[in-house]
């Protein structure tokens, strides 16, 4: 699958945990009918706390540790929104 990429963003922490946000258009799909392919991280210790993605065949999802839940695409603005409010809340022991 080929697709343009949209924004692609990697940022250490003071911490050492890094975020990484890459976002692509595509051609819809069935699992993609919204056009866009993304993998936003947030990496603790070497270790994913939180992700959203939508891998082949998966669908919209996020990941909040090992638990994994769907979630509704509403666009990339809403998606990043909701990952950076997402680490926030981790970093305050909320998630």
């Amino acid at each position: 699958m080929k697709g343009k990429l949209v924004r692609h963003v990697k940022v250490r922490e003071d911490t050492g945990n890094i975020i990484e946000v890459k976002m692509w258009r595509i051609n819809p799909s069935f699992d993609k009918p919204h056009g866009y392919k993304y993998s936003l991280v947030y990496i603790v210790e070497g270790k994913r706390v939180i992700g959203y993605d939508n891998a082949e065949g998966k669908g919209d999802h996020r990941h909040y540790g090992d638990k994994v839940e769907g979630y509704v695409f509403k666009g990339l603005k809403k998606l990043a929104e909701d990952f950076y409010k997402d680490i926030e809340r981790y970093k305050e022991g909320r998630l």
